[in-house]
């Protein structure tokens, strides 16, 4: 209780515990007021009381600490006693603990001893076990060699050999050594008489076979599968050589059935030839030996040797039609071997692996015949198209058919000289029976010679890829860029209307009578229609050009590919598809040309008074509306170039109709708010240029209103300039500036002639206009929703307003 008590006296919050106190602040505490005054006496007794309390409790805590020194001395001696006793205690436990190990060890001496001998009485008895079961079976070993018994011979050799290992270590002791030298022996006579055996039962002169095989030839192979390996290759080796050697007499290549023209028949000898050795020595060899598949393999090899030999010879003789069908029968062989064998023996020393292609991904190759029924046209979609399942690699692919590949030049000249016939054939189909009708429901019609063209580059691409996926590839490549070339410039290019100038355009009178019957296109509707169709066709070329560079990569080599590269085809069909943008672009320009004339030639300083839009801009509209509903109907599958013609149309009418504004002279207040009107007018007509005439009325592309909004409006800046009066002339100077953004002093000039100002006017504001250039105004950016804000008499404004409501009238 009395520690509690200390602990609360120290941990209380009491002022005179603070080490910050203040002895005047607590007296103010105590006293706040001078009323509280009147209770001094009970607050001096009340802290007297604390003081005493204070000085009780500090006595009791001095007498409690004066025994403390005295109680840890004593607490400390005791302690180190006790520590003095448990380490004597320890130290007994540590020195009986040394007493039971030597106890122990004097026991387990013996038992260990014991171990060792049981050790090693054990090992000696497996060693003299298998020392008797060697020397019985070397004995046993070299009796039943002598008496050709092959069948015990050869679960026998085996393990002689097995028990044989565990002497290694012992070899050397003489009669071990003796042994093992016996056991080589006995394999060395048995390699040789097996070899001898088979010498006898299958001799390399004569013809005669045995009449079925033998049971102790059955079982040497037994043997040979536990002897040196170059026994069994031995007899694998000289037995595919016996049963081949009729097959090198009938084939020599002085032999009629050697050319090309018979190649069956070698196909149907070899298996013929295997169903015989299934029949008659099936059973003789293990199944593990493979032994079918090896004679198939070497018969591959030595045929395609023979084969080689004799094209070197008679080369001059080899045709297009031959050298393919020689190829067709043997590649369907090669299939039918990697049907039948699982090629397991190609990778064995025996027989050497053909080097085979990289598998073909291509999904084109349907058949491995490549007949005329793959002929499918290659459509645009079909790169995105899922591919069909990869078949399964052929390991037989090339084993006889690389022979062909240094004759395949008589291929590719071929396919150069048909595809030249076929170039040929389409520019006489072409003239023959004329351009093609217009498809406006497909969207254009696009010419089948190009659809012909792929198929047969694609029959060819995948007859070359079984043939070869080397050279021959890549001679193959550069032929179809020659005519890819070609097809574009003759049959494309070259059949593109030609512009030449005629007397159907309009004239100045032909306008101002605004008859529409008297109002001809430079090119006709069939003329449209067909550079329509030459550039859809030219699009179709491209797309599925890319794709055939792609289809080429993936059936030539790896190490090749980098050559295969159909950019400059590319290139070319683009260059077809501007030029005929480029021409459809030109006829319509020029069509408007009469009436831009006609436009610059009126006397715009008589016209007394603002009516509906003039001839001029009939005439424009009419030509549009001939000539683009035809183009776009033409374009439908193709909308991006036909976006791409409004763009272009866009950039050069825009130009020439400022440029034929600017001829215009001079130009009176009223006539140039007619020009305004017009200018209004054919901005709305060529903001709708994309849908005229169109029943789906769809929404412009932002590009190509872009281009409209920025180049007229700069047209309608000029007239409001135009309108606007020169004096003061700063103030005309200034807006010019900010309306049109045009820094230029040739522009300035042809406003000021449009103006009609005389050419002393004009000076001064020229001068007037180079000293406010340095210093233009901050916001000639967004001048199409710049307004003239200058003070103007009301005559001018009153016009100006005058003008505005009949433009939202007409809208």
């Amino acid at each position: 209780m009395m520690e509690e008590k200390q602990f609360n006296n120290l941990t209380c919050q009491d002022p005179l515990d603070r080490a910050d106190f203040n002895a005047v602040e607590y007296i103010n505490t105590l006293f706040p007021t001078e009323q509280s005054l009147a209770n001094i006496d009970e607050v001096v007794n009340k802290i007297r009381l604390k003081i005493r309390r204070l000085d009780d409790n500090i006595r009791t805590v001095v007498r409690g600490q004066t025994n403390v020194g005295q109680d840890g001395r004593q607490a400390l001696e005791e302690a180190q006693k006790a520590i003095q006793q448990l380490f004597g205690k320890i130290k007994d436990i540590k020195d009986k603990a040394e007493k039971s190990e030597q106890m122990v060890k004097e026991i387990t001496r013996d038992i260990k001893q014991l171990d060792h001998a049981k050790r090693h009485l054990t090992t000696s008895i497996t060693t003299l076990n298998h020392l008797h079961m060697l020397a019985g079976g070397v004995d046993s070993l070299e009796a039943m060699t002598r008496r050709r018994q092959y069948g015990e011979v050869a679960n026998l050799l085996q393990g002689v050999v097995n028990v044989l290992e565990h002497f290694h270590k012992y070899m050397g002791i003489p009669q071990i050594r003796q042994l093992s030298e016996r056991v080589k022996a006995a394999q060395n006579e048995l390699g040789q008489q097996i070899l001898a055996d088979f010498e006898e039962a299958f001799p390399s002169q004569g013809t005669k076979r045995p009449g079925g095989p033998s049971n102790v030839l059955r079982d040497a192979c037994l043997v040979a599968n536990v002897l040196d390996p170059r026994i069994k290759q031995e007899i694998i080796k000289k037995f595919i050589k016996q049963h081949l050697s009729e097959y090198l007499v009938l084939f020599q290549e002085n032999q009629d059935v050697a050319w090309l023209d018979k190649i069956d028949r070698r196909y149907a000898w070899i298996k013929r030839q295997l169903m015989d050795y299934e029949e008659k020595y099936g059973r003789m060899f293990p199944q593990e030996w493979c032994m079918t598949e090896r004679i198939a393999v070497e018969f591959c090899h030595v045929t395609r040797t023979e084969l080689a030999k004799i094209m070197r010879t008679r080369a001059k003789e080899i045709e297009v039609k031959l050298l393919l069908f020689a190829i067709q029968r043997t590649t369907n062989f090669e299939g039918l071997m990697a049907k039948r064998f699982s090629g397991c023996t190609l990778a064995d020393g025996t027989v050497k692996k053909a080097e085979l292609p990289p598998p073909s991904t291509n999904p084109f190759l349907e058949d491995e015949t490549g007949t005329e029924s793959d002929e499918t046209v290659i459509e645009k979609g079909d790169i995105d198209r899922p591919k069909k399942p990869k078949a399964p690699d052929n390991p037989f692919h090339g084993i006889i058919s690389k022979c062909f590949e240094p004759h395949l030049y008589v291929y590719i000249e071929s396919q150069d000289k048909n595809l030249g016939e076929l170039i040929d054939r389409f520019v006489a189909d072409f003239k023959a029976q004329g351009p093609p009708k217009p498809n406006v429901d497909e969207g254009g019609a696009v010419l089948p010679s190009c659809a012909d063209l792929f198929v047969y580059y694609k029959k060819c691409m995948v007859q070359c890829s079984q043939l070869s996926t080397g050279e021959p590839m890549i001679a193959l490549t550069t032929i179809f860029q020659k005519y890819l070339r070609e097809y574009a410039w003759k049959i494309l290019s070259g059949n593109l209307p030609k512009t030449t100038s005629s007397s159907g355009g309009l004239t100045i009178t032909s306008l101002l009578k605004e008859k529409e019957g008297s109002e001809v296109a430079k090119f006709t509707v069939e003329e449209l229609c067909l550079i329509c169709s030459i550039l859809s066709t030219a699009e179709y070329c491209l797309a599925t050009t890319q794709q055939l560079e792609e289809k080429l990569k993936e059936k030539v080599d790896a190490s090749l590919m980098e050559r295969i590269n159909l950019t400059g085809e590319m290139d070319t069909f683009s260059i077809v598809i501007s030029n005929s943008i480029q021409l459809l672009v030109q006829d319509l320009d020029a069509a408007c040309d009469p009436a831009l004339t006609a436009m610059s030639k009126m006397q715009w300083q008589n016209v007394e008074h603002v009516g509906d839009q003039s001839p001029y801009v009939t005439s424009v509209i009419l030509h549009i509306k001939q000539n683009v509903p035809i183009i776009r109907d033409n374009l439908a599958s193709t909308r991006k170039y036909f976006t791409q013609f409004c763009i272009k149309f866009g950039n050069s009418f825009i130009p020439k109709f400022i440029n034929h504004l600017f001829k215009c002279k001079p130009i009176s207040m009223v006539g140039a708010e007619q020009l305004l009107l017009d200018t209004h007018s054919l901005k709305m007509v060529l903001l709708d240029l994309p849908s005229i005439g169109s029943q789906v009325v769809r929404k412009a592309p932002a590009s190509y209103t872009k281009i409209v909004v920025k180049g007229m409006t700069r047209a309608e800046m000029i007239l409001k300039v135009v309108m606007a009066p020169h004096e003061p002339t700063v103030v005309f100077v200034d807006n010019y500036i900010k309306l049109l953004a045009d820094c230029s002093t040739d522009t300035f000039q042809k406003i000021l002639d449009m103006k009609g100002l005389k050419r002393s006017e004009q000076s001064s504001m020229l001068e007037l206009f180079r000293q406010r250039l340095p210093a233009p105004p901050s916001g000639v950016e967004n001048t199409s929703s710049m307004s003239l804000t200058a003070p103007t008499p009301e005559q001018e404004s009153s016009r100006i307003r005058k003008l505005e409501k009949l433009i939202k009238k007409r809208l």
